[in-house]
């Protein structure tokens, strides 16, 4: 194990189904392989509901605690793993979207791959950003006022005073957990 985030604290948050399962469990072993303090909060607490391209279910995760008493100022960066069911739920739980944007305004680390974008979208601090995505999710960050989306298996954007991490696809994953390392030993 290395110690290379050590005292470093992540948050990790999902609803309660429709997680792309290698989008949460890799990053979430990556980061606490290399010693940081991982917290995964999903909307009710409790058991989460991972699968694999969408269609085929897989292990069920327990989360270790509900979204609605968890706050940014207790975290150094925010990971939102994608998978369409979770990100479509997430984008509409007005807890996740509390934190998005707390995470936001003070300026920390946020880190979404996949659909994970979409709940940027609605927490509202997505504009002027330039980013990548799952494709579908293209129009969509435009139309939200996205300065940017490119097609890249990593882009990180410090615009607007925080750094946003984001990638593609669960083929994107190493490339994402190393940007997510690289920005928080900086900070």
């Amino acid at each position: 194990m290395s110690n290379q985030l050590m005292g470093k604290k992540i948050l990790f948050i999902t609803s309660n189904t429709g997680i792309e399962r290698d989008e949460l469990i890799k990053p979430l072993e990556a980061l606490k392989a290399q010693g940081a303090q991982v917290t995964f909060g999903s909307s009710d607490g409790g058991a989460v509901q991972t699968f694999v391209q969408d269609t085929e279910k897989d292990r069920v995760v327990e989360s270790q605690t509900a979204l609605a008493g968890l706050k940014a100022s207790e975290f150094d960066a925010l990971v939102i793993p994608g998978g369409t069911v979770n990100a479509d739920t997430l984008r509409l739980d007005e807890n996740a979207l509390r934190l998005v944007k707390a995470f936001a305004d003070a300026g920390k680390v946020i880190a979404a791959i996949c659909h994970g974008p979409w709940v940027l979208i609605n927490a509202g601090v997505i504009r002027g950003k330039t980013l990548t995505s799952y494709a579908s999710v293209k129009l969509d960050l435009e139309n939200a006022g996205a300065a940017g989306w490119v097609d890249a298996e990593l882009k990180q954007c410090k615009a607007n005073g925080w750094t946003l991490i984001t990638s593609r696809t669960p083929k994107d994953i190493p490339a994402f957990n190393e940007a997510i390392v690289a920005a928080l030993k900086v900070a």
